[in-house]
């Protein structure tokens, strides 16, 4: 009997040992459904396994561009690494035990900026926003626009932040002088001059450059030298025809490692303003 049951155990040790862990794409508003998303994660997941020497079926991938769909997936325990924007991170790390492993460089370039655009000659200070909606992308942190907004001036108290991921409503509602302001991030600010509308709106302020996103752990669910390996392969994907192309997939350029300065930059950023 005792065969049989050490038979057993060694059996169920297998199993558990080939389930795979999850990566989790998480985006909010950004294009795309989980659904269209599913081919190109299948394949960042295969070239992921390859360039870091797992086993085959050891990681899967999927993309969320929902919040709530995001958060619900990180929560499960076979998600043990997450890509994520800056301001997900910032509002939601601490509370979902996010750890930075690696910083993403995106296509369009090393950095993000972030835009606010009103329609034109409406707003010359933070304070004229008194009364007003503010809507983008990263509008379900509010603490992540007034932080990065500091710079330009300190947000009204009544200040309406929320989340929109349909900024073209939000910039067509602005033109007509509706009382909303839209921010965007670096690629949609990149787009505006093409606009029919373009020239009803002006962009009022800009932030400081900040990191994209970020590569995290999520909690220590994944062993200790599975994480070394990754964060040493990742970086060395890019460069080779075939590695390109599989960044390509998911909008990527390269990995970084993630220096302590650029990181502690970072929190600074988070922690400045008084709440």
């Amino acid at each position: 009997m005792r065969v049989f049951a050490l038979i057993g155990l060694l059996f169920a040790a297998t199993a558990a040992a080939a389930d795979p862990w999850t990566l989790v794409a998480w985006a909010p508003g950004y294009p795309g459904t989980s659904e269209q998303a599913q081919p190109s994660m299948d394949e960042f997941a295969q070239g992921v396994v390859e360039a870091v020497g797992w086993e085959a079926g050891q990681l899967r991938a999927v993309y969320h561009p929902k919040v709530e769909d995001g958060r619900r997936s990180l929560a499960a325990t076979d998600t043990a690494l997450a890509v994520v924007p800056l301001p997900v991170y910032l509002e939601y790390g601490e509370s979902l035990g996010l750890r930075p492993l690696l910083r993403v460089i995106e296509e369009g370039g090393d950095e993000e900026t972030w835009s606010l655009v009103a329609r034109k000659g409406a707003i010359k200070s933070a304070t004229d926003l008194s009364g007003w909606s503010l809507e983008g992308l990263s509008g379900f942190s509010p603490r992540f626009v007034q932080r990065v907004l500091s710079s330009w001036g300190t947000l009204p108290d009544d200040l309406d932040i929320s989340f929109n991921g349909r900024v073209l409503t939000v910039l067509r509602k602005a033109a007509q002088g509706e009382p909303v302001v839209a921010l965007l991030d670096r690629a949609q600010a990149e787009a505006l001059d093409r606009l029919p509308f373009a020239t009803d709106l002006e962009v009022v302020a800009v932030s400081a450059p900040t990191i994209s996103s970020l590569v995290c752990a999520v909690g220590d669910r994944l062993p200790e030298e599975r994480e070394r390996a990754l964060v040493d392969a990742l970086p060395g994907i890019d460069g080779s025809v075939s590695g390109d192309a599989l960044l390509a997939t998911i909008r990527v350029v390269r990995f970084e490692a993630l220096g302590e300065d650029t990181l502690a930059a970072t929190r600074r950023l988070w922690g400045d303003a008084s709440d």
